[in-house]
C-alpha cells in the first residue's frame, strides 16, 4: 500500500494511506525517512504498519554538521523561510536555508512576518534587501492579518515553513490551515529569542491553486538555531549562491579558491558590486564551517 509520511517522531511515523492514517515503523534499525516521503507500507492492524520501501525522491532538504545529519522534508516544490521584525533574525541563517534549497532545486520564498510592527520594519527590510535584489520573492504579512495572501500563494504547492524559533511559523500555520491547531508561544524578551513549541515536522493538506489541479501541502517544522551544510562540497556551495553562477569557471586558475588569487572572477564581481558584500560574508562563513567539519570528519 502506498502512503505519504505526514509526521515524523524519531523512529515512528504517521502515514496517510488510501485506507486512513497509520502509525508505522521502519524495518531494521535505520530510520532514514522524512516528512513528505512517499513510501510503501504493510498494514499490521490496530492502526499500525511497517514501512517496506521508499519511493524515489524528487529532492531532500536536510542539514548536517561534522558528525550528524538531520532529514527535514522530501519532495518539496518550495521552502518558505519565515523571519520576523521581532525577535531579531539571522540573515546568515536565511542564506543557509537558501543554499540548502538551491542545491536540491527547491524554490525559496521569504516571508517577513509581524510586518505590522512598523518601527521594526525598515531594519528587517534592509536585512532582506540582498535577497530581494537577487529576485527571491519576499512577502510581508502579519500572523493575524494577511494570511489570505499567503494561503493563495501557497495553494497547490508542496511547501515547508522553516526559520528560527519565535518567527511565528506555527501561528501562520494556524491561520492558513485552521485545523492544524499548532501551538503558539510567548516570546522571551530577555533572550530576544522565541521558545520552541513545534518539536517535530508535520504535514497539512493545502487546496489546489485551481479546480482540477493537484492539491498541495504545507509542513510546519521545529524552529532552527543552526543549519549546517557539511554535506555540500565547496563546488556545490558556490553553485548554491545563484549570483556566483555567471562567474564560476571564469577565474584565471582552475583551482582558484576565491581567496587572494590573481584573476579571481568572484572577487572581481564582489568589487564591481555584482555580488553583495553581505552575501559574500555568508559564503565565506559557511565555506569555512564546511572545511572545519570535514577536517573533523574526513568521511564527508
Amino acid at each position: 500500500m502506498d502512503g505519504v509520511i505526514v509526521a515524523a517522531f524519531g523512529r515512528h511515523y504517521e502515514i496517510d494511506t488510501p485506507e486512513g492514517r497509520l502509525r508505522c515503523y521502519p524495518r531494521g534499525k535505520k530510520s532514514s525517512f522524512a516528512c513528505g516521503d512517499e513510501v510503501q507500507v504493510l498494514p499490521g492492524g490496530d492502526g499500525q504498519g511497517v514501512i517496506e520501501a521508499l519511493r524515489p525522491r524528487r529532492n531532500l532538504l536536510w542539514r548536517s554538521d561534522a558528525f550528524r545529519e538531520k532529514l527535514i522534508a522530501a519532495n518539496l516544490s518550495h521552502i518558505v523561510i519565515v523571519v520576523a521584525t521581532e525577535p531579531g533574525f539571522s540573515d546568515l541563517l536565511v542564506s543557509r536555508c537558501i543554499a540548502a534549497a538551491e542545491s536540491q532545486e527547491i524554490t525559496p520564498l521569504v516571508v517577513l512576518n509581524k510586518a505590522d510592527l512598523h518601527e521594526r520594519l525598515p531594519a528587517a527590510r534592509a536585512q532582506l534587501e540582498p535577497f530581494a535584489r537577487l529576485g527571491y520573492e519576499v512577502i510581508e504579512v502579519s500572523a493575524l492579518e494577511g494570511a489570505d495572501v499567503l494561503r493563495k500563494r501557497l495553494a497547490g504547492l508542496r511547501a515547508i515553513f522553516v526559520g528560527q524559533s519565535g518567527m511565528g511559523k506555527s501561528t501562520l500555520t494556524n491561520a492558513i490551515v485552521p485545523e492544524a491547531n499548532a501551538a503558539t508561544r510567548e516570546i522571551s524578551a530577555a533572550l530576544d529569542s522565541g521558545k520552541h513549541t513545534t518539536t517535530f515536522a508535520r504535514l497539512y493538506p493545502l487546496p489546489p491553486a485551481r479546480a482540477g489541479e493537484p492539491a498541495g501541502w504545507l509542513i510546519d517544522s521545529p524552529g532552527l538555531q543552526a543549519f549546517g551544510l557539511a554535506h555540500l562540497s565547496a563546488e556545490d556551495l558556490a553553485e548554491a549562491f545563484v549570483e556566483f553562477r555567471p562567474h564560476l569557471g571564469q577565474c584565471r586558475f582552475r583551482d582558484c579558491r576565491h581567496e587572494a588569487e590573481p584573476g579571481c572572477a568572484l572577487r572581481a564581481a564582489l568589487e564591481s558590486g555584482a555580488i553583495h558584500r553581505r552575501r559574500w560574508e555568508h559564503y565565506r562563513s559557511i565555506r569555512e564551517e564546511i572545511a572545519a567539519a570535514r577536517r573533523l570528519n574526513p568521511g564527508w
